[in-house]
This record gives structure tokens, sequence and C-alpha cells, in this order.
């Protein structure tokens, strides 16, 4: 593994380790100032969030609410720029509504920043548990 890989890795790991402990603010800040962030299924690759604000706006917006939040790790392969993680998170939104959704997510390291946070996710399984309240939350989008 080459110093680059290794390093990504490193930044990567510290980037879940802050998304785990629901610290936006942190993950944001790995976030490059052109850094695009977007959950592929939800909005398609031509939007999502840009920088660190948009990007931490926007995981507070869907994960803030949450009465609980886990995540799971999972495989994680790094070459070069790109780190590839395999992972679950479980979102609890109350007693009656929770899921373990699993995700794969794609990520681009440039000049120890995060340039590229592109999620896959599947979009039903996380609709079909979601109380509704939630949906109508996120529908709202940003305050």
């Amino acid at each position: 593994m080459t110093d680059t890989t290794a390093a990504n890795l490193a930044l990567v790991t510290d980037f879940w380790a802050a998304l785990g402990r629901r610290d936006f603010a942190a993950v944001g800040a790995f976030m490059a100032d052109d850094g695009h962030y977007v959950d592929v299924p939800v909005i398609g690759i031509d939007d999502g969030a840009v920088g660190p604000a948009a990007t931490e706006a926007r995981l507070a917006l869907g994960i803030a609410p949450l009465q609980a939040y886990e995540l799971h790790d999972g495989p994680i392969i790094a070459q070069g720029d790109y780190v590839i993680t395999e992972h679950a998170e479980t979102w609890t939104w109350d007693d009656d509504h929770s899921v373990r959704l699993p995700f794969t997510s794609v990520m681009e390291v440039r000049d120890g920043r995060v340039a590229r946070w592109w999620d896959y996710l599947d979009l039903a399984t996380l609709m079909n548990a979601a109380p509704a309240w939630w949906v109508d939350h996120i529908a709202e989008g940003y305050q």
C-alpha cells in the first residue's frame, strides 16, 4: 500500500468515526471546499451537497432527528485516491420505527480532503421504514 493510499484510508476511517458520533460539523470539515456529497438514488448525481457547510446541513437534516443512529463497519478498500466502503447504518426514529440500511460509499480523496462522496443505498428500504413525520421533514428540506 502506498503512503497516499494509507493516508486516504486513515482519513476515511476517521470520517466514518465522526459520522458514527453524529458529529456533522466534523464530517463536513473532512470535505473539500468543492467536495460533492450525494445519496445517488435519492436525488441523482447532479445535485447533492457541495462543500463542508452543505454536507453538514444535509446530514443534519436526515440524521439529527433520529432517536438513535448506529454505524456498522464493513469491508473497506482503498487504492490511490479512492476509498470504497460497504457498511450498514441502523436508523431509529422512535420505538416503532427502525431500519438497518446497507450502504456502499465511494469516496475520492484529494489533498487530504474528501472531493467526492457518493452513497448508494436502497431507497425503498429507507422509505418503507420511515415514519410519515420524518418523510415530511425531509420533503421540507433545509430551513
